[in-house]
């Protein structure tokens, strides 16, 4: 057996898992883990803050279904990592994340940087909320095992982000070990549905007059996207995915209705809240989801008899009461169903059915109220600027976005047309994760444009992530929609308040983006501010040969001007005397 010091043993067992990058920025916490990196297949990328590392390799693995290791220093550099893991935690997006630590006999002394006031070395605690498990390495010839554990808790069952601490010497110190193989630790098939329930939920399916399909996160992750669709042509049931399922299947394609929740379209709330059968496949039924779970506004359940699909049991029924649990994964189950469903009923046509007529109206009528907002005025609206965009980017294109206005334009707004073309934080709604998720995505596909819609607030949250594209080269555009201010909010102010009640939201000085972008080395950057001139710019920023910036200057005084509400989403009145 070889020799290796702790920091070899990760950077060999990284290449045996196929990881393409390590992302971090050293400390003298991880020197010695980043040493070895020198003599190793998997390239480093630096970017400018750790909170950076993690939304990159949170938008490589959503981009390609893999997953990136990230590093860092102990203390503050790790504490860094925090949003970021919690983003992909709520996401249910693997990575794995390497901290350093203090020595192993210096536990608890209160080295430099060390959490010890509780318990020795104390950072993973900080860890275990956010991650599916955190592990702490207290010796070098630990590392292979917990290693081979760390990547298939990350990848299998529900996804998600998986820490591991290592301590200096750890890092440092060597040992005679083996490099276990990857494959001998991974399930080599996925779990389907138990029969009985799926004989079950295929009865319900084959007898519904108005049933829908409602594909979630767990649908993307899982790779159901033929499925979902196989299974909707032969029903000729209307597909109203979550925003994590953006993408799975066609936005263009007959049967998607667009969404249901506080800002999904009027089809696709209308369909799902009169639904007799509604089958849910990796969804977790949120409240921006559901319009706060009130009865008839998205979802109506019951009497809508519900089909609750998902690889974690824990979701099953949490927020709806099921007709039929199945516990499965979102690919085999939907399989299994269509199967099923194909035994007992034939693929439904569209001639004389009403129920499709009444599908494609309510989808026309709400393409309508999206037209209305893409006018010529100028300032230009977010929706006018989302049009350009799709104008200008291949229909493969990678569209990526952060919290506030422009994601909630963009998730119900903008269409896509593949899978994984929809990079989206969604349950812990992160501003500025675009940024660096796009450098992210663009490396896991660098044969598709990828475009970052952020809003000017959110783009200040991570700008600096802009100088780690420059460095590596990496070819991303950002299309920075400035509106002066953190407009999402000052909305919900003027709705619940009124506008004498606006506190802490516009911004009073503005920031010049194209100076911004030209310092950190950006060779292409441009402000519009007259919408006919927005697309061709946006085409220019996607043939340049390296990172872009496109400012678009937006609407900043409307109180209508981000997403179009149609639904409801409960954030609670004051309790005052008027």
């Amino acid at each position: 057996m070889p020799t290796l010091t702790g920091g070899e043993i990760i950077a060999k067992y990284l290449e045996k898992e196929g990881v393409e990058y390590l992302v971090g920025i050293p400390g003298h916490g991880s020197t010695n883990l980043l040493d070895a990196f020198n003599d190793s297949e998997v390239e480093v990328i630096q970017p400018r803050h750790e909170e950076g590392a993690t939304h990159l390799a949170d938008g490589y693995a959503r981009a390609s279904g893999d997953p990136l290791a990230v590093f860092t220093s102990i203390g503050p550099g790790a504490t860094n990592t925090v949003t970021g893991v919690a983003t992909a935690y709520v996401d249910s997006i693997p990575m794995v994340v390497f901290t350093g630590a203090p020595q192993t006999h210096e536990y608890g002394q209160g080295i430099l940087q060390e959490i010890e006031r509780q318990k020795p070395g104390d950072f993973p605690s900080v860890m275990e909320p956010v991650t599916k498990k955190s592990f702490v390495v207290n010796d070098v010839e630990q590392l292979p095992r917990v290693l081979r554990r760390a990547f298939q808790v990350a990848t299998t069952g529900r996804p998600g982000p998986v820490h591991v601490d290592v301590p200096m010497d750890v890092q440092g110190g060597a040992a005679d070990v083996e490099i276990p193989e990857p494959a001998e630790t991974r399930t080599h098939s996925r779990p389907g549905g138990d029969p009985e329930s799926v004989s079950e939920a295929a009865d319900l399916l084959a007898e519904a007059d108005r049933p829908v399909i409602v594909p979630g996160g767990g649908c993307m992750l899982g790779e159901a996207w033929d499925e979902v669709q196989d299974l909707a042509e032969h029903l000729k049931a209307p597909v109203i995915p979550t925003f994590q399922a953006k993408g799975i299947i066609p936005e263009d394609h007959e049967l998607f209705v667009g969404y249901a929740g506080w800002i999904g379209s009027t089809a696709g709330n209308e369909l799902a809240s009169n639904a007799d059968v509604v089958l849910a496949i990796g969804c977790r039924f949120t409240d921006m989801h559901t319009s706060s779970f009130e009865q008839g506004v998205s979802f109506e359940i019951p009497p809508s008899k519900l089909i609750h699909v998902d690889i974690d049991n824990e979701e099953i029924g949490k927020n709806y009461p099921v007709e039929v649990g199945i516990l499965g994964d979102s690919k085999v189950v939907t399989r299994q169903l269509h199967e099923a469903v194909a035994d007992r009923v034939d693929p439904v046509g569209t001639e004389d059915n009403e129920y499709y007529d009444e599908i494609q109206r309510l989808w026309a009528e709400w393409q309508e109220l999206v037209e209305e907002r893409q006018t010529d005025d100028v300032p230009m609206s977010i929706s006018r600027a989302l049009a350009s965009l799709r104008e200008a980017l291949d229909r493969d294109g990678i569209v990526v976005s952060s919290a506030g206005q422009p994601q909630e334009v963009t998730n119900p707004q903008f269409p896509v047309y593949e899978p994984r073309t929809n990079i989206s934080c969604g349950g812990f709604s992160t501003m500025g994760f675009g940024v660096s998720a796009a450098i992210g995505a663009k490396l896991a596909r660098p044969d598709r444009q990828v475009v970052d819609v952020e809003g000017d607030g959110s783009f200040m949250m991570c700008n600096q992530e802009v100088n780690c594209a420059v460095e590596h080269d990496v070819d991303v555009t950002w299309l920075v929609v400035n509106n002066d201010g953190w407009k999402s909010i000052r909305n919900l102010q003027v709705d619940k308040y009124g506008w004498d009640r606006v506190l802490n939201t516009p911004f009073e000085e503005g920031v010049d983006f194209v100076q911004m972008a030209e310092s950190f080395g950006v060779e292409f950057s441009e402000r519009v501010i007259k919408p006919e001139n927005l697309t061709e710019t946006l085409e220019e920023a996607l043939a340049h040969d390296g990172p872009a910036l496109v400012e678009a200057i937006v609407e900043p005084d409307n109180e209508d001007s981000g997403a179009i509400v149609t639904g409801k989403w409960d954030l609670a009145d004051l309790e005052r005397d008027d």
